[in-house]
């Protein structure tokens, strides 16, 4: 079984850059060889070499990275051809999947401010040589730490204005702002910062694809921390940590504060309400869930309930406005307990399977299969769900994978 279950934070008070990201991954350790490889995939074995050094900003130590071309004048790439070089490259599915996820982003948002197709983008800084080492550097350095949950603090975008291959733009650059308007994400105040570009376009982009959620970090065990610095010169230090923690009381309850929205609507139909229950999910919403009820007059209704991070209030008030009819939502916050749990990838006869699991306080482990695995496998190899269901299980409590599969499970 190949278990997974790291949380880790970026702490970033000074803003967001690629080459920050990946010089806190190198501070904590990664091997050079897990940026490489993937780049060597990409045909960029040569095209570039990783520069960096321990150094200090306002007296705390830190990683300094540069990116250092060896082509004189590396290629701008239209979003078109650098999507196709890396779907056909030969990189692991979930690293491939991720570095398309963050251009894809940075696509869109390049397209929304330049107001052409995104498939027309013509990268400039995000499509260099440097901008694929960062992007590529930081997805296989979080997947080879075994990170399966990441918070990022808001970070402060900047202002002033800075020389681009457009010309001189207005900060915070325009797509960064754009990926925090299309993914409603939140920037720390910039007011005390002396005019400088804080949060690159590149640095958001990986943030919007890979954390799960912006704001301050829960309670946590500090495991180690990775200091990537910054080359401009600040009032104070430039830096960005990432650090990687768990949960405290690793076989003990969690405690947690959560935001509870509800609205009871009686004039809207199924249709209707399943588009603003999936329009609910998808932006952010750790639990949604409809329970009929029967209002004034006789008229039944649903009561439909969001529970979330309380940071997201005013992202999911925006999509009960424009989906739903109720002309109020009730908001509260609540605690919630929970088990501690960790994610694994459990490697059976008839396929890989992701496995849910959760120690009580007794020391026992409550274990579930991913429902969607087991039905791909199922289908594939015609099987009964739940014999196929009980087979995974058993392997999880052996913590074996018998490579032979037996006729029948």
């Amino acid at each position: 079984m190949q278990r997974q279950g790291r949380l880790a934070v970026v702490d970033c008070p000074t803003g967001l850059a690629g080459n920050m990201l990946l010089a806190a991954l190198l501070d904590l350790g990664l091997p050079e060889a897990v940026v490489h490889e993937p780049l060597a995939a990409l045909g960029l074995a040569d095209a570039y070499r990783l520069e960096f050094q321990e150094a200090r900003s306002a007296g705390l130590r830190g990683l300094q990275l540069q990116v250092a071309l060896t082509e004189p004048s590396p290629p701008h790439r239209h979003w078109g051809g650098l999507r196709s070089q890396l779907a056909e490259a030969p990189l692991e599915p979930q690293l491939q999947q991720r570095v398309l996820a963050v251009f894809g982003l940075l696509a869109d948002a390049e397209a929304a401010v330049h107001g052409y197709g995104a498939e027309q983008v013509h990268f400039h800084e995000v499509g260099a040589v440097d901008a694929l080492v960062d992007v590529v550097g930081v997805c296989a350095g979080l997947q080879h730490f075994g990170i399966t949950e990441l918070i990022c603090t808001p970070p402060p975008a900047g202002h002033g204005r800075v020389s681009t291959a457009h010309g001189w733009l207005p900060l915070p650059a325009p797509a960064v702002l754009e990926l925090a308007r299309a993914r409603h994400l939140p920037l720390a105040s910039s007011e005390s910062f002396p005019p400088a570009e804080l949060t690159t376009p590149t640095g958001m982009a990986l943030m919007a694809a890979l954390a799960d959620r912006f704001g301050q970090a829960p309670a946590l065990v500090p495991e180690a921390v990775g200091v990537g610095l910054g080359t401009r010169q600040l009032d104070r230090a430039n830096l960005l940590r990432l650090v990687l923690a768990h949960p405290p009381g690793a076989t003990g309850e969690l405690q947690e504060t959560l935001l509870q929205q509800q609205a009871q609507i009686d004039d809207a139909s199924g249709e209707d309400l399943a588009l603003l229950m999936e329009a609910l999910r998808n932006s952010g919403a750790l639990e949604v869930f409809a329970q009929a009820l029967q209002m004034k007059k006789g008229r039944p209704a649903s009561m439909i309930t969001v529970l979330a991070r309380p940071e997201q209030a005013e992202a999911l008030r925006a999509v009960w406005w424009r989906y739903g009819t109720s002309l109020g939502v009730r908001e509260e916050l609540l605690q919630r307990w929970s088990l501690p749990r960790e994610q694994a990838l459990v490697d059976t006869p008839w396929g890989p399977v992701r496995i849910k699991r959760s120690r009580r306080p007794d020391g026992s482990w409550l274990c579930k299969p991913e429902a969607d695995d087991l039905a791909a496998l199922a289908l594939r190899h015609q099987l009964p769900v739940a014999r196929l269901r009980r087979a995974v299980l058993a392997l999880v409590d052996d913590d074996l994978v018998d490579p032979s599969p037996p006729p029948h499970p």
